[in-house]
This record gives structure tokens, C-alpha cells and sequence, in this order.
């Protein structure tokens, strides 16, 4: 049994575990309309441990920014000027997220951005990395070539993100058959519901592990 100190330094520790749990905090940066970022949300609105605590974006016109403030989440509109700016990494820091995610987010984050939050940067892309991967494989054109070199699979991959296009080190991969007669929207949007499914469960289990 324990004794009274005992059994106080035991209670402080499951209130300490306790509070550790409900303050996961998740940053999302997002250029576009934002449907894995609007599932994210989704996914964790309804988990009190996990929050999303902001969603920054680089384009004025992106539909997500709407969406986030309907969700009462902190939106940041920012440039690429700001982005690179010191400050840009010490309101980040305020923040402190203990993941960033990157849902449709198309610059290059900073090597003072990736190197300040190491392994705790993630991105998914929707291809078998390392194949078409890189600068410049975004969107479509990535399907488009795939289905270009004929190839038989594709799919996505859940990756960290370090100061080189898609070349962090790898956490999730889901392959997807290629049928015959498939394009490159047909192939974008199979891919892109299994990004849906996907990419929360992956993020849970990350900031639950």
C-alpha cells in the first residue's frame, strides 16, 4: 500500500498523464479546396485528447480558409515572404503542435521550419514513393505519368518531411490497383478516398504511440 506521499506523487502523475493527453495539439497547412484537411478535422473533433489547433495557408482564395473558420479554428493566411521569416517560426513554436500536417500544402517548408520540428512534420503523397516523387510532382501530373508508364499500381504514401521534396522518411503506404481502361482523374480520385481513410488513422496513431 501506499502512504500519504505516496499516494500523492502518484495522483500528480496520472494528472500529469491525463493533461499530456488532452493537450496533443495539430498544426494543418493547406493551399487548396482542403478535403483531407476538412477530414482530419473531422476525424478528431470528437477526440478530446487530439486538438486542431490552427490551420495555415498561403492562398487567399483556397476554400479551406472558409471551411476553418465555419469549423471556429484559428486560421493564418501568410506569404511566402512571411513563411520564411523568423517569426513565422516563433509563432509556430507558440503554438508548440506536437505534429504538423501537411494536407494539400504545395511550398517547401524551410529548413529552419523542418529542422527546428524534427520527425514531427508529415506530409502524404499521392504516389509510391520514392517514385514519382519531387519537385514538380503534384496534382495530376503525377497520375498522368503514371498512367503514361503504364504502370500496373500506384497509391499513396504518409511521409516526414525534411528539407528535400518527398524524401522523409516513410511512415504509411496504401497500393492501389491500376485497371485497364483507368486515367489520371479516375486514378486521383480512388487515390484521394483512401487518403480520406487514411490519413487521420495515421495521424492518431502517431500522436498516440
Amino acid at each position: 500500500m501506499l502512504n500519504k506521499e505516496g499516494e500523492k506523487r502518484y495522483f500528480c502523475v496520472r494528472r500529469l498523464y491525463k493533461l499530456d493527453k488532452i493537450n496533443k495539439k495539430i498544426i494543418i497547412f493547406a493551399s487548396g479546396s482542403g478535403s483531407n484537411a476538412i477530414k482530419i478535422y473531422e476525424h478528431f473533433k470528437s477526440i478530446n485528447h487530439i486538438d486542431v489547433a490552427a490551420l495555415y495557408c498561403n492562398n487567399p482564395n483556397a476554400k479551406v480558409l472558409e471551411r476553418f473558420k465555419e469549423f471556429k479554428i484559428k486560421t493564418v493566411l501568410f506569404s511566402k515572404t512571411d513563411f520564411e521569416g523568423t517569426k513565422f517560426l516563433k509563432g509556430l513554436n507558440k503554438i508548440a503542435p506536437d505534429l504538423i500536417v501537411l494536407a494539400g500544402f504545395l511550398l517547401k517548408m524551410p529548413k529552419n521550419i523542418t529542422s527546428f520540428f524534427q520527425n514531427k512534420i508529415i506530409n502524404i503523397h499521392p504516389a509510391l514513393l520514392p517514385f514519382y516523387g519531387g519537385k514538380g510532382m503534384y496534382g495530376l501530373k503525377i497520375h498522368q505519368a503514371v498512367i503514361k508508364n503504364k504502370e500496373k499500381t500506384s497509391g499513396l504514401t504518409i511521409h516526414y518531411v525534411n528539407e528535400k521534396y518527398d524524401e522523409g522518411k516513410i511512415i504509411f503506404q496504401k497500393t492501389i490497383e491500376i485497371e485497364k481502361k483507368e486515367t489520371a482523374l479516375s486514378l486521383s480520385k480512388k487515390i484521394l478516398r483512401e487518403e480520406h481513410l487514411n490519413y487521420p488513422i495515421e495521424i492518431e496513431k502517431l500522436l498516440t504511440k
